[in-house]
Order: C-alpha cells, then sequence, then structure tokens
C-alpha cells in the first residue's frame, strides 16, 4: 500500500476516526485506525466495537492499494507535528513509513486483516434529516441523559422517526428535553415500537463527524443498532439496552397553567448570578414570578444568599417555584440568547415546561421546599 496524502486532510480525517477508539482495551488492535485504499478512495476506520466509524479522506492519491493499521498515539503525533504539506504513506504489513520533505519515520505495524469489520452504510430504507437539525437535536439533549441509571434506560436519547418527524427525547429522571423537527422517510422507515436509544458518546461522535457540513443525513435504526451516514462519514452503534419511560405521560396537562415570555440572554444571566451562592447541599433557588419582575431568591448555608431581579412582560401573579438552577442554566445554555423561551407554571408542586418556537421543550421538577 502506497499513498500521497494532503497532510491537513488526512490529520482532520484520522481525529475523527481515532474519536471512538478506547483509550484501555484487552485488545491492542484497536489502537490503531485502519487505512483502507482502493481504486475508488481512501477510508479510515475505527472503532471500541461498540462505535465504529469509517471516514472517506480527500486529498489523497493512491499508488498502490492495500490496508495498513496506524498507531493512534505515534501516528496521529506525526500528523499534528509534522508542518510538511504532502506526506507519503507506504506499509508492507510489517512496518509503515511516513516520508514528509524533511523528516522520514518508520513505524511497526500489525496485520491489518486482524481489525473489526467497521461496517459501511448499504440500508435501503432510512430517515433523511438536515444535518444543521441533528446537530441542534445533539446539543439540546445529551446534557439531560444519566449513563449511571440502572432503573430505566437514560444512558443516551431516544430517537422516534417517524413519516415526516425526527423526535428526540432525553432524560435523568429530574428533567426531560425534547427536540422535534423535520425529518423525511425512505422506503416507508420508521422506529416503530422499537426503543432506538442512541448512546450519549455515539451521540456525540455523530455530531464531531458532521463537522460543519449542511448537508442531508441518512439514519437506519435496526433492531441493536443505528447506523448513520452524513458527508464522508458513516458512524455505526450498538443501541442502549432496557425500555426508556413513557415520555410522553411526563408533560402535564398544558391548559390552566400560566404562561411568561422571557428573553433568554437576561434570564440566563440572572440564574447564573442566583446560583453563585448555592451548593450541594442547598442547591435550591426560588423563582418568583409577578408584578413585572422575576425575583430569584438561593441561600446557601455556608455562602450566604443571593437576591436578583429582572423585569418581564407579567404583571399577573404565579405559586413561587423552587428549581436547581443548574438544570435551567443547561436549558438556557443551548438557546440563542437574543431570543424568548415560554415559561408554563401550574403551582409550586408540578413540573415547570419551558419551549421555544422550534419545538424545544424541556421540563424540569421542582425541589421540595426544605432544599432551600
Amino acid at each position: 500500500m502506497k499513498v500521497i496524502c494532503d497532510r491537513e486532510k488526512f490529520w482532520q480525517a484520522f481525529q475523527a476516526a481515532q474519536s471512538v477508539a478506547p483509550t484501555r482495551s484487552p485488545k491492542p488492535v484497536l489502537s490503531n485506525v485502519k487505512l483502507e485504499v482502493t481504486k475508488e478512495g481512501a477510508t479510515l476506520l475505527g472503532t471500541d466495537l461498540e462505535i465504529s466509524m469509517r471516514i472517506e479522506v480527500a486529498g489523497v492519491d493512491m499508488e498502490a492499494p492495500g490496508a495498513a493499521l496506524l498507531p493512534i498515539a505515534r501516528f496521529g503525533a506525526i500528523l499534528r507535528e509534522n508542518s510538511d504539506e504532502k506526506l507519503v504513506i507506504e506499509s508492507d504489513g510489517n512496518k509503515t513509513e511516513v516520508r514528509g520533505q524533511w523528516s522520514q519515520f518508520q513505524l511497526p505495524s500489525s496485520n491489518p486483516a486482524e481489525f473489526p469489520a467497521v461496517p459501511a452504510f448499504a440500508e435501503k430504507k432510512f430517515h433523511e434529516v438536515p444535518a444543521r437539525f441533528f446537530r441542534e437535536v445533539v446539543r439540546r439533549t445529551i446534557f439531560a441523559t444519566d449513563p449511571e441509571s440502572s432503573r430505566y434506560a437514560l444512558g443516551g436519547v431516544l430517537l422516534e422517526m417517524l413519516p415526516e418527524t425526527l423526535i428526540a427525547v432525553a432524560t435523568d429522571g429530574r428533567r426531560l428535553a425534547k427536540q422535534e423537527g423535520p425529518a423525511t422517510s425512505v422506503g416507508e422507515h420508521t422506529t416503530g415500537d422499537r426503543m432506538t436509544i442512541v448512546p450519549t458518546r455515539a451521540m456525540q461522535a455523530i455530531d464531531r463527524a458532521l463537522g460543519d457540513s449542511d448537508d442531508v443525513i441518512r439514519i437506519a435504526a435496526r433492531d441493536n443498532d443505528v447506523v448513520v451516514k452524513g458527508g464522508a462519514a458513516t458512524v455505526c452503534t450498538r443501541l442502549v439496552e432496557g425500555r426508556f419511560p413513557k415520555w410522553r405521560d411526563v408533560f402535564p396537562r398544558r391548559d390552566d397553567v400560566v404562561r411568561i415570555e422571557m428573553p433568554i440572554g437576561p434570564f440566563y444571566a440572572a440564574v447564573r448570578q442566583a446560583a453563585i451562592v448555592t451548593s450541594e447541599e442547598r442547591r435550591g433557588v426560588e423563582f418568583k414570578f409577578g408584578d413585572g419582575k422575576l425575583v430569584l431568591a438561593g441561600h446557601g448555608a455556608e455562602f450566604g444568599e443571593s437576591h436578583v431581579e429582572m423585569p418581564i412582560p407579567f404583571e399577573g401573579d404565579a405559586d413561587p417555584v423552587n428549581l436547581d438552577p443548574r438544570f435551567v442554566s443547561d436549558f438556557l445554555r443551548v438557546l440563542d440568547a437574543e431570543k424568548n423561551c415560554t415559561i408554563e407554571l401550574r403551582s409550586s408542586e408540578m413540573a415547570v415546561v419551558i419551549s421555544t418556537d422550534d419545538n424545544y421543550s424541556y421540563i424540569v421538577m421542582p425541589l421540595a421546599r426544605d432544599s432551600n
């Protein structure tokens, strides 16, 4: 195998492929990225046996087809530290040589045939989703997952794919994030009754692989895994096993509620200020809406008290509610600070619903009053 590659493009693809490799593994072969070269092009493969990634590499000229295992630590350091525009990579199966204009490296190489198979995207039934929307899905859901849960399968994001819609839901049992948006079914693909729960780490890997692409991505859900194809990347991941909570039952009744429109930027700033005096033992901040202002009050046994006010377009009155400011901040930080969100309140004991005008909803359970 012998190729001449654009170092910068190869380095970018290598970083994506190595991102799914395990930091520690009893299988030494997994500490490599596999390079496959055919007349169709060059592809980098990485896997930890749970998540697999294929990256098609641009800027590669083939001189001889074949395959090679590239050790992540050493080969990655060569790509990172080298300043040559072009590199020659040549391997005979026992050693791999990397040559630039002013440098040359020789690395031992393992048998590429020992590397696990990494599937390509060959599905006939799938959903097409705008890449920009899917990146929003990742950003707006993964913070609400709970990888440590043992009762429910909360260590990932539930994807429900309907004929014209993608719904993504994440929860840790104390808050729930739901993003809904446009998607197109190809070949009558739907998730149906299947629990398609994508691990949080896999969602992050897909997001990294997509980069800034504005392409349409393809998502195919199968019984035990999901395959995603976007631009030059294909990611396959096993699904989280177990049952996801009946999330639709979590949403409270939307009638007979107080609705208050809030400017996101000032609201986020006020929550961060009020949270300064809170601690793990006393996490709660009281949110009181009424008389044209929001009053936030935090009480920390060790760190004192906070009192923050901000004007709001609401002249009515609503029951104060005690919330964990970290949960509210998690929601607000993924939104556009220049836009508004809507808060729905029923009572101090009922879940609070915060939503935006682009089909994003967030539920936060109130804390007990004594946690103030």
